[in-house]
């Protein structure tokens, strides 16, 4: 297992003590769409009309605009939650939350919904949703918000919420995903004990697991909380994280590329703290990563009570507020006082602009309706809601095909969660602290500002009786958690109810319990498991040799209470579906649908199984997420913990087999970092496919269903990454005895680990261990792919990206031709053989070193004036290199090696070299540079 060395980890406290400060004015002008940093692409043209609309503007009209107003001929736009449906509107649908959504491993279904969303979004002419919900992304189990995300797992929530988004925006409406960033718990989100109910920080050190130390397993003590402790802050206000640079962009910022690449045109900046700076202050984490790094060209603005001041604010990179903190008595002011500047103020209301001209919103859009106005354009949503609610659905145990249910002539179903609650179905409900962790009702929306509107809801119980009614079996219910009543009128024999649930059960051919697992916006969840819960599995499984479990939930729920009991023969698992859930459960249990639904999440056998550093307390403010990289089954592979269930897994009514796995690297695939244009959702090459694998997929049973073919990445070593990342997936439906094909692409970013120093994406060289299977852990057929190590790729980039280091102040002081009183001093004194590198650049041919020089004549007017002299040095080298025949290569060599060597004979042995002329003093530091750098 990889651990960061101890100079790796000095080289990262270098970059993160001595780069930061010097940022922020760059952070400044660099997040400014007019400063031409990023390449707009399909945006450009509404950014060319918002600049002419913003250009006829008043200072007011414009200040008006970033607080949500009316300037001019723009007319503020209307913003609601969520990405379900218009939160509290009459006649939407309600459609599976994002948990559910991410289970259906389904691209064209989460686009689907995006878009089904958006319509109706449109209709109540509202122009930006807020959703998708990217975090939190799920790093502790017992996050109370994790219903409306989408998995654990940076990539695959990347590419489901990228889906969303697509949708959304294919229908015209603003997606706006939130919340940026790090915010992983509800608990102290905006003081100590809050939670709220609805609703500049700097990448600190560190690297792999652990930050900079090995990564511990916590202790815990019986009852879940936390022993050896930090202790709190005193800080009354939000929670801050600690992370470092390396997680920060390959977990967490991770999923929001794709999302700015898809379309994204809002973000909404979190309630918590990064290193101590309110997130929607944070220039940071809104001009340098959100703005900058991922070309984000939207709107910015603050979930609610997370905006704390007005100039700071906007400095930092927000674009809509209210008029209570964006005004001319807060920017005008500082418009006048010199803290706040006209380009910013331009830059907000284009901003606010972008997404209403890009999508078209300035032609003919639907007037702003009221919540209970008759506007319905739902369609065949319902339909949709119901398919995509239905494949979401896993299927985690069939003991002798106990399912899906035929020929019975006697069901009891048990739990509240089959039966209604008892208020609904629109009624609001919020999530406080000390609340139930179940819902005395059917659970098919999570709580607070994700849960959307319910115009009605299906249930099992409903579902069932009418089944009941056509098919002619005897049904009984008992809609209750707990296996004992007291109420009169229950005791009987026969066909009549006895006073326990026993007596129900013991008469039945299957029995079904119902249990949920509830949570939202503004608490934590305060357990996995649930007693009453539990203990009614048991006593309805002890007496029912055919007990079916089926279980809705908002984050992991545990089942070792009961999941190895004989005579519970089924389980079906799922997130909160909507409007659709009875009939969508009816659907499963039934057969009507074959099970494809996957976990994204992994069923750990015991709590303490769980990441202990993770367990969410009611008074820490100062979160350290040295676990890094390694959240949930990259915690079980890194610790070869062995789950329940694992991350990805769920089976079918049918059986499928793989074969013929085979991968395909193309042309491009050199290690080196990214080094395209800066453009909507990160470099462009970072979405280049540079590889291609694929495998065949035959289904072997007796019946159609869909399978879901996942890809994961064993890094290099040398990475430093954890021991394997999924990095593609495909769900194909196949008819029985047929078989499919399925090809998996790779983008560049795909392989590619955050480089600390270089600041810059990279693929590293060597070996890329390949997995393709079905489930997630096990069964894997192979391949690698190999990435060749290409020596001087992109020299450009990585001066500009080291620039510090060619400074003069580095390299020691220059002598003066013919003094020699005053010699170089270089810092870096291990010197390597240098036949490596003159061999390196040979083998890459002529052509290719013509292109490089090339490169590096064209970009001369992007370095800084004082690493124009290596500059010009390296293309010195690289042109003689070109002209050297090849016949007087084996002489070449030892002559450059001998004198090199001549020239370092000093370096070596005390660490200073003496030259008199400052040309091979440049010479030198720049070859000695290179072959560090490469080797």
């Amino acid at each position: 297992m990889y651990r960061p060395s101890t100079a790796w980890a000095l080289a990262i406290l270098t970059y993160v003590t001595g780069t930061l400060a010097a940022d922020a004015s760059a952070n400044y002008t660099e997040q400014l769409l007019s400063s031409g940093t990023i390449k707009l692409g399909a945006w450009q043209d509404a950014y060319d009309k918002a600049v002419a609309l913003v250009a006829t503007l008043t200072t007011d009209e414009k200040i008006s605009i970033a607080a949500g107003g009316d300037g001019g001929n723009f007319t503020g736009l209307h913003n609601l939650d969520s990405a379900t449906n218009p939160l509290t509107y009459f006649y939407v649908t309600t459609w599976p939350a994002g948990l559910a959504m991410a289970m259906t491993w389904d691209t064209a279904a989460a686009e689907g919904q995006g878009q089904g969303v958006g319509v109706e979004f449109k209709g109540k002419g509202i122009n930006m949703a807020y959703g998708p919900t990217l975090e939190p992304l799920g790093r502790s189990a017992w996050g109370g918000r994790t219903g409306e995300t989408y998995g654990v797992d940076s990539y695959q929530a990347g590419i489901m919420a990228g889906a969303v988004v697509k949708g959304m925006s294919s229908a015209g409406v603003v997606a706006s995903a939130k919340h940026f960033i790090l915010n992983e718990q509800e608990t102290n989100r905006m003081s100590t004990g809050s939670g709220g109910g609805m609703g500049g920080g700097s990448p600190p050190d560190g690297a792999g697991p652990g930050g900079n130390s090995t990564l511990t397993r916590r202790q815990t003590s019986t009852n879940g909380t936390t022993t050896g402790n930090s202790t709190s802050s005193d800080d009354t206000g939000a929670y801050t994280v600690t992370i470092s640079d390396k997680a920060f962009h390959e977990t967490y910022l991770w999923p929001f590329y794709d999302t700015v690449y898809n379309g994204m045109g809002g973000a909404m900046c979190a309630m918590n703290k990064v290193n101590g700076t309110y997130s929607c202050e944070s220039q940071d984490l809104l001009a340098k990563y959100l703005k900058v790094e991922l070309g984000f060209p939207g709107i910015v603005h603050a979930d609610v009570s997370a905006q704390k001041t007005g100039i700071n604010a906007a400095n930092a990179g927000m674009d809509l507020s209210s008029s209570s903190y964006f005004s001319n008595t807060t920017l005008g002011a500082g418009l006048n006082n010199g803290s706040f500047t006209m380009d910013r103020l331009d830059d907000m209301a284009i901003r606010n602009m972008m997404g209403y001209f890009h999508l078209g919103q300035d032609q003919g859009y639907p007037a702003h309706a009221g919540v209970t106005d008759r506007v319905d354009n739902r369609g065949n949503h319902s339909a949709m809601a119901r398919e995509y609610a239905a494949s979401s659905i896993a299927l985690l145990k069939n003991t002798d095909n106990a399912l899906p249910l035929r020929n019975k002539s006697s069901i009891s179903i048990f739990g509240f969660h089959a039966g209604p609650r008892y208020v609904g179905a629109n009624t609001a409900l919020g999530v406080y602290d000390g609340e139930p962790s179940t819902m005395q009702g059917h659970m098919a929306v999570v709580g607070g500002s994700a849960m959307g509107s319910l115009s009605y809801l299906t249930t099992p119980l409903q579902l069932f009786n009418q089944r009941a009614a056509t098919d002619g079996f005897m049904l009984r219910w008992w809609l209750n958690d707990t296996s004992e009543t007291s109420f009169s009128g229950m005791s009987g024999s026969g066909t009549e109810l006895t006073e326990s649930t026993t007596g129900v059960a013991d008469l039945s051919d299957a029995c079904v319990v119902f249990l949920n697992a509830w949570g939202g916006e503004g608490a934590d969840r305060t357990e996995l498991t649930n007693a009453d819960q539990d203990t009614l599995v048991t006593t309805v499984a002890d007496v029912c040799n055919n007990t079916i479990v089926v279980i809705n939930t908002v984050g992991p729920r545990l089942v070792d209470a009961w999941i190895e009991h004989e005579n519970v023969t089924g389980v079906l698992y799922g997130g909160a579906l909507g409007q659709e859930s009875g009939n969508a459960i009816d659907d499963v249990l039934f057969g009507a649908v074959n099970p494809s639904g996957r976990l994204v999440h992994t069923i750990a056998k015991n709590e303490s199984d769980y990441n202990p550093d993770t367990i969410i307390s009611e008074t820490e403010l100062n979160l350290d997420f040295s676990d890094g990289n390694y959240i949930d089954y990259k915690y079980f592979d890194y610790y070869n913990v062995t789950p329940r269930f694992e991350y990805g897994y769920g089976l079918s009514y049918t059986t499928f087999e793989y074969s013929s796995t085979a991968a395909v690297e193309s042309s491009n695939l050199t290690s080196g970092f990214a080094t395209g244009d800066k453009s909507v959702g990160g470099r462009e090459d970072l979405w280049d496919i540079v590889a291609t694998v694929s495998t065949s997929i035959s289904n072997t049973g007796s019946v159609a269903g869909a399978e879901v073919a996942q890809l994961y990445i064993s890094f290099p070593d040398v990475a430093g990454e954890p021991v394997r990342q999924l990095r593609g997936f495909q769900k194909v439906t196949i008819q029985p005895g047929e078989s499919a094909d399925v090809t998996f692409s790779l983008r560049r970013r795909d392989l590619s680990v955050w480089d600390v120093v270089g600041q810059e994406w990279k693929v590293e060289s060597g070996e890329y261990k390949l997995y393709v299977g079905a489930t997630g852990r096990y069964d894997f057929l192979d391949e690698d792919v190999s990435v060749r190590q290409d020596i001087i790729q992109d020299i450009h980039r990585l001066l500009q990206a080291n620039a510090s280091l060619l400074k003069k102040e580095n390299r020691g002081d220059y002598a003066k031709p013919g003094d020699t009183s005053r010699p170089v001093v270089f810092k870096n004194r291990d010197l390597l053989n240098q036949a490596r590198f003159w061999a390196a650049l040979w083998s890459l041919g002529r052509p290719r070193l013509k292109a490089i020089h090339q490169s590096l004549t064209e970009n001369e007017d992007g370095f800084p004036g004082d690493l124009m002299e290596p500059l010009g040095m390296v293309q010195e080298f690289v042109w003689w290199f070109m002209r050297v025949p090849p016949e007087s290569r084996e002489t070449t060599v030892p002559r450059i090696d001998a004198q090199m060597e001549g020239l370092w004979a000093q370096s070596r042995a005390g660490g200073k070299c003496c030259i008199t002329d400052r040309d091979d003093a440049e010479r030198c530091y720049i070859i000695l540079y290179l072959v560090l750098e490469y080797s």
